[in-house]
Parts: structure tokens; C-alpha cells; sequence
């Protein structure tokens, strides 16, 4: 349109001047043909340079527009992990017009990118400057968005002792805030939200972990922790066929009194401390299934208890879980037995669903903290124990004792050929019974250190020694839990999912393993100082969040 309009104005203002030359020749009696002549070669030089050079101006123009047209389609799209304006300037690169991009510009939402780019060239006339246009410039303009329009949420937050009082009632407020403003601009139940509490574990809630293979199963309500083994961390996809042993619940750390004498199972060192179980009977501090019901959301957040011990790892990996889409089957089932509402159907999405978005907010004031555990062949199945019914009293099976004498009667401390038995029977013990009776101290000092020492107090104390290292172990080391986070945010980069990353007041490792997980240590961590700052990092994201473009 440029050049039309620059052609007109053009060929009046050639026209004005042949017809200045032609009254002037007309006035002159002396003129000469040959002269009239030349002035008319010289005008149509100049309008075939003229043409020339408004083809010329066309052709850069054309070719400015399409490099932009194709840039901008290029870096705004959300697949694309490179830099948007260097996307934008490479293009120009490759067309050999990096000196003809005037700008670019790059709107970046949490589901939606915009690119606006402009370029001037210039035409660079042979002929124009001949009637005094020395510069002549083409101009192009090209701007290209892509959103998203589902977005699926996960927030791991830390509930372990250190967030006790004013942290965790701060954490409730942020994080209520932040679920409220998700949900109040999501009139079309694009959005979802999870939950994943976490502290030593990760307690699935009843319903969940009925929807994984769980062996070792110790029967207590509410207690429903699974203890990952280390290959589920270099998958994205958790399997449902797989044995995944559950976490006994057990005293395995409060001690006992380690003397070469009887102690009754009912005393105060004999009795379980469920103070130190790494997994908790809970119906708050479980799992929250994706939902889009803001009242329920916030129940749970505000419902959450501090305790135990630190493993940001267990909490990322079942945040992960949570946005995979090979638990689509498992949300399904779900929604079919109502414990997930209808509007999650076709949940978690595919990870390069151009038309979704998946984010974990991860928040931890601490760093990992190595917990132990009851060892697998100790957690359920027949014990070599017995105990009296009538007086509650305990006996102890052991096939390799010399002699007929096979049964350690601890409250009376010597061998005998059968169980004790007060006159009511002797009923042998799952060890599930028995960690629900007894903390693991006693029974590896009375029942095995006193039986396979005798009178030797060295013997005693070096028999409890290895069984308690029978019975119980490290779940994993620091290392290896730093280890298996960091393998759990590389999957998440490298299947798009949004990392941001919450450090609340935390030491030093807790700070790098956070920044490190986060998508970028720039603008997806937040290292919040003070109670008031983690409102502030949930706003952040929140106000990020919120500028998703959710039509219908």
C-alpha cells in the first residue's frame, strides 16, 4: 500500500515537471528537437530506475515481514525452551537482516507467551535520490501469542516440627490465599489443585494407597506411608504393579533399660513411644486428590499439624505422581468410586498438551533429615514369639538353641522345652502385634541380647546390637536424598513442568536443593526470610498464575 501511494505521489510530481519543460520548450522559438529529446530519455530513465527501486523496496519488504511472521509463530510457542527473543534474533540471523530488527518484545504468563517484534529495512534506492530521497524504508510489525488453557497444581508443603507455631500458621494463611485466588478466576473448572503434605513421609490417605500394590500392610487406621525404593526415582511414572513395602509403625528409636535382669512388657521401658514414628495416624496431614473445590482445599491447609522429621524428596516424587499422565487410569477410577469429582476427568494430562499446564510449588523450611526403619522381614508375618494369654507375659523360639531347651522365657530368664504358657495358652505373634505392644529396644535386649548372652554383659550388649541392626535401618543418607530430589526436578524440566521453589527461612543445603529444584533460580525460587515474605512468594506466584487466559 506504501508503495502505491509513494507511486502516485511519484508520477504527479513527474508529471508537473514535463509539463514545466514542455511550456517553457513551447515559449522558446529557439528550442531544438534534440533537446526535447533528451529531456524525454532522461524522464523515462528515471521512471524505469524509479520502478526499479519500488521493486526493490517490495521484495525487502516481503522478505522483513516473513522473517517476522515466522520468528515470532517461533518463540511464542509454549514447547519452545529457548530464550523467546533470541529465538526472534536468530531468525534474523539466518535471513542476513540481524541489522533490520528494531525490537522485540516478550510478554511471559505461567500458561501464555506473546512476542511482538518490529523491524525496519531499508530499501537502499539507486534512483529515488535523483529526486532527492536518498533513504527509503520498509517497515514490518509482527506480534504471535500461544496459551494454555488447563492448568494442574500441586502444592508440597513442608509439615515437619520445625514449622511448628507462628511458620505453619503463616504457611495456612499464604497458602489458603493462594487457592482462593486460583479458583475464583476459574469459572470453567480449568484448574486443579493437590495437596501433598509432607515431613519424614508422605501418608497417602487410606484411598490412595489402596490404588498401589502396598505389601507389608500393619493394619493401623490412618497410618499409610509407602517406602519408595530408589528406581521409582529415575521414572516419571509411578507403577501400580510393583510391590512397594509400607512403613511399620513402630517404636524403632526410644531406648530401653539395658540391664541383665527381667523388665515387664507392661513397664514404661517396654511399651511402645509412638512419639518417634516417622508415620503418624492422620486424616489431616494425608494427600489432597485433585479438586477445583475451594472450601475443601482450604479445610485441608488449615487443618495441617507440624511434626517429625524433613525428606523433600518423598514429597516431590508424589507430587509428580500427581501431575503424570500414567495415573490418568488411577483418577478415573477414582472419580468412578466418588472420591474425585467428575470435572478431573481425562486428568493429569499429557505432558505435551499444548493446551494444558503443570505446576508444583515446593516448600521447605528445612533440609533432609535421614530417618530409620523397620527392615522388611520384620514389619509383618509369623515372629518367633509368643505370648500368654492369661498373664501377658512373653516366650521366645529359637531352633538353634542347644539341647531340648528351646524357648527364652524372658520374666523368668531361662530356657524351657516349651512356650510359656500361664494356663490360658500362648497365641505366637505377628510382628505387627508386637510392634504394637512393644518398642524395638526391649525386644532386642529382653528377647535376644539376655538370650544369647547368658550371664556375659559384653555378650548381651553385642547380641542387641546386631539385632537392632537386623531389625531396623537408615532409609536413606542425606546424599542420596538430595540425590533422588534433584532426579525428580530433572524430570519435571524435562517433561515442561513448572517448578517453584519455596525456601522458609531455611539452613543452607535446604536453600540449594529448592534453588536447584526450581524451573529457573531466577524467577521460580523464592528464598523467604520471614513469615511475612512467604505470603509474599505465594502472591508471586499466584499473581503469575492468574493471568492464564482460561476461555471456554
Amino acid at each position: 500500500m506504501c508503495g502505491i501511494i509513494f507511486a502516485r505521489a511519484l508520477n504527479a510530481k513527474m508529471l508537473k515537471s514535463v509539463q514545466d519543460r514542455a511550456r517553457r520548450f513551447q515559449g522558446d522559438e529557439s528550442g531544438a528537437l534534440m533537446i526535447f529529446a533528451l529531456i524525454l530519455f532522461t524522464l523515462m530513465a528515471m521512471m524505469g530506475g524509479v520502478a526499479l527501486d519500488l521493486m526493490r523496496y517490495e521484495t525487502t519488504r516481503v522478505t522483513l515481514q516473513n522473517t517476522l511472521d515466522r520468528s515470532t509463530l517461533a518463540a511464542a510457542a509454549m514447547t519452545q525452551t529457548l530464550d523467546p527473543e533470541t529465538v526472534v534474533r536468530d531468525y534474523f540471523a539466518k535471513a542476513g537482516l540481524s541489522d533490520e530488527l528494531d525490537s522485540v518484545t516478550v510478554t511471559q504468563a505461567a500458561n501464555s507467551r506473546k512476542v511482538h517484534a518490529l523491524g525496519i529495512a531499508n530499501a537502499k534506492p539507486f534512483f529515488l535520490h535523483m529526486i532527492g530521497i536518498d533513504e527509503f524504508f520498509a517497515k514490518g510489525v509482527a506480534a504471535a501469542e500461544q496459551g494454555t488453557s488447563n492448568v494442574e497444581i500441586v502444592l508440597v508443603l513442608d509439615v515437619s516440627g520445625s514449622m511448628s507455631g507462628t511458620k505453619i500458621a503463616s504457611l495456612k494463611t499464604a497458602a489458603s490465599e493462594f487457592v482462593g485466588t486460583m479458583l475464583a478466576s476459574d469459572p470453567f473448572h480449568r484448574v486443579s489443585i493437590s495437596i501433598v503434605p509432607y515431613n519424614a513421609q508422605v501418608n497417602l490417605g487410606s484411598v490412595l494407597r489402596s490404588k498401589y500394590q502396598a505389601v507389608n500392610q500393619h493394619g493401623v487406621a490412618n497410618v499409610n506411608c509407602i517406602e519408595l525404593p530408589p528406581s521409582v526415582f529415575g521414572t516419571a511414572t509411578m507403577s501400580r504393579t510393583f510391590d512397594m513395602p509400607m512403613m511399620a509403625y513402630a517404636d524403632s528409636a526410644y531406648g530401653t533399660s539395658r540391664v541383665n535382669a527381667p523388665v515387664s512388657p507392661t513397664s514404661g521401658n517396654a511399651l511402645p513411644n509412638y512419639a518417634s514414628a516417622y508415620c503418624k495416624p492422620t486424616t489431616v496431614n494425608v494427600v489432597r486428590l485433585p479438586s477445583n473445590d475451594v472450601t475443601t482445599l482450604q479445610a485441608q491447609i488449615n487443618g495441617l499439624q507440624a511434626g517429625g522429621n524433613t525428606s523433600i524428596t518423598l514429597g516431590m516424587k508424589w507430587g509428580m505422581t500427581l501431575l503424570d499422565p500414567g495415573s490418568r487410569g488411577m483418577v478415573s477410577e477414582l472419580i468412578a468410586s466418588g472420591n474425585i469429582g467428575t470435572t478431573m476427568e481425562g486428568r493429569p494430562f499429557e505432558y505435551n498438551d499444548p493446551q494444558s499446564m503443570k505446576v508444583i510449588v515446593l516448600m521447605t523450611d528445612g533440609e533432609h533429615v535421614s530417618h530409620s526403619r523397620i527392615t522388611d522381614a520384620y514389619k509383618t508375618g509369623t515372629s518367633p514369639i509368643f505370648k500368654s494369654t492369661g498373664d501377658g507375659n512373653y516366650s521366645v523360639y529359637f531352633a538353634d538353641h542347644a539341647g531340648t531347651d528351646k524357648y527364652w522365657v524372658p520374666h523368668l530368664s531361662q530356657w524351657q522345652a516349651d512356650k510359656w504358657n500361664s494356663g490360658a495358652g500362648a497365641v505366637q505373634q505377628d510382628w505387627k502385634d508386637i510392634w504394637a505392644n512393644l518398642r524395638l529396644s526391649y525386644v532386642a535386649w529382653q528377647f535376644y541380647g539376655r538370650a544369647l548372652g547368658g550371664t556375659n554383659n559384653a555378650a548381651v550388649t553385642a547380641n542387641y546390637n546386631a539385632t537392632v541392626t537386623a531389625m531396623r535401618a537408615t532409609y536413606a543418607s542425606v546424599p542420596a536424598m538430595d540425590a533422588s530430589l534433584q532426579d525428580s526436578c530433572n524430570l519435571a524440566r524435562q517433561n515442561g513442568v513448572i517448578v517453584y521453589g519455596i525456601a522458609f527461612e531455611a539452613p543452607a543445603n535446604g536453600q540449594q536443593q529448592i534453588s536447584a529444584c526450581s524451573t529457573t533460580a531466577e524467577g521460580h525460587y523464592f528464598n523467604a526470610t520471614d513469615e511475612a515474605k512467604i505470603q509474599t512468594a505465594f502472591r508471586t506466584i499466584s499473581s503469575n498464575l492468574t493471568q492464564l487466559r482460561l476461555t471456554q
